[in-house]
């Protein structure tokens, strides 16, 4: 990870109750490391509850809430996993136009874990490459995605890796896309209408 400068560069970290802990902690330190501005925002603003594995972790503060928030103040989105996270995530009207304008304006996303379900509710998989925890390989390939196990997945800008063990991939492929910034020509993943019905 070293090399990579993030200096001037301002991430926002989208989670909610149940997130896998180690998932969020990790890459919020080596992407402040790095040099970026990070922001926490969640559902409410009330504390989260992290979770290391089944366990209760620690509870974190969000900087702001999803409703109050737009993907034009963010240079790039991470997605921590936990199964009740995404899970929640996906059923917020705010938390899926914030992931789905991140795609829009071809700016860089990286999802670990679980949080790709997250992805499938924004209609932003298909036609891409990515990996992600093994029981959500039926639901991406499902939105259109081509599903590999691979500990790390860069897709034009989308960084995807599928569990804590993936961590130091995850987060040096996050950084240089990150560093990238804005993927000019991105495909947007959106599936055409016919394949809809």
């Amino acid at each position: 990870m070293a090399g990579q400068s993030l200096n001037g560069k301002r991430i926002a970290f989208l989670a909610t109750d149940g997130f896998e802990q180690v998932e969020l902690t990790r890459p919020w330190e080596e992407i402040r490391k790095a040099g970026a501005d990070v922001e926490l925002i969640a559902l409410r603003s009330d504390e989260i509850q992290g979770m290391h594995h089944a366990e209760k972790g620690d509870r974190f503060k969000p900087d702001k809430t999803v409703s109050e928030v737009d993907a034009v103040d963010y240079d790039g989105l991470v997605l921590p996993g936990g199964v009740a996270n995404p899970d929640e995530l996906r059923l917020d009207k705010h938390a899926v136009r914030f992931i789905r304008s991140f795609f829009d304006q071809s700016k860089p996303v990286a999802a670990i874990c679980h949080g790709p379900w997250t992805l499938i509710e924004a209609d932003v998989v298909a036609g891409r490459t990515v990996t992600s925890w093994p029981s959500l390989k039926t639901d991406l390939k499902n939105a259109g995605a081509q599903w590999v196990d691979a500990e790390v997945q860069v897709d034009n800008g989308l960084v995807t890796s599928r569990k804590p063990d993936d961590l130091d991939a995850f987060c040096a492929k996050a950084i240089e896309e990150f560093a990238e910034g804005v993927h000019l020509g991105q495909p947007h993943g959106k599936r055409p209408e016919a394949a809809r019905t």
